[in-house]
């Protein structure tokens, strides 16, 4: 059988990102697929819109790893997305490190780039890359979603939100079931109340 490419936007700052980005990698183990590591920005997302002061000043911080992955991919090739995406979640999701530039540069160096590649979260100059990889994912779902947006195959949706990382078969069997509604014509939403933050194990 043919291997089935699977694309999954993320942000570095989501948690949920981060336990469907966990989810995936098991998905990996138990089907035949091919993940592409892709880019989308809640940053990028939230312009414009009215939020908590909390929450603006998160998004003001935001900025920093997804421009330094954006600088990095420019500048290294696709190949570094996945270990900088990992290296700076670990520190964030795992480590409970709140300085987000201090967590992007400790995970530049972790997987060898160049400690100068930080300074891109100081300019604009990544950003239409960034923003290009941004809204293809949106394009695919619409705007009243945020990350993770995965497309299989070219069926997208957004999700799965899940808590804790389904593993090995039972996290096969949640992949088959996501591909098979979302595919489904017609298909918009399912959804109920979440009662229990990620649990990261």
């Amino acid at each position: 059988m043919a291997t089935t490419p699977v694309q999954m936007w993320f942000d570095p700052l989501c948690p949920w990102a981060w336990m469907t980005s966990r989810w995936l990698m098991e998905v990996e183990q138990v089907r035949d697929i091919e993940v592409t590591w892709s880019q989308m920005s809640l940053s990028v997302l939230n312009e414009g819109r009215d939020l908590p002061d909390e929450y603006v000043a998160m998004m003001e911080q935001g900025w920093t790893p997804v421009r330094v992955i954006a600088a990095a991919r420019k500048a290294h090739g696709e190949q570094v997305t996945k270990p900088l995406y990992d290296a700076i979640g670990t520190r964030i999701h795992l480590g409970g490190e709140q300085d987000f530039r201090a967590a992007t540069a400790a995970a530049l160096e972790e997987v060898g780039l160049p400690a100068e590649l930080i300074e891109a979260a100081d300019t604009d100059a990544h950003d239409a890359f960034l923003r290009e990889s941004h809204d293809r994912a949106i394009e695919l779902v619409g705007d009243d979603v945020g990350t993770p947006v995965i497309s299989v195959d070219g069926v997208a949706f957004f999700g799965p939100v899940v808590s804790p990382a389904p593993k090995g078969e039972a996290a096969g069997r949640l992949f088959d079931g996501c591909v098979l509604v979302a595919g489904t014509d017609g298909f918009f939403e399912l959804k109920r109340s979440r009662t229990r933050d990620p649990i990261f194990d």
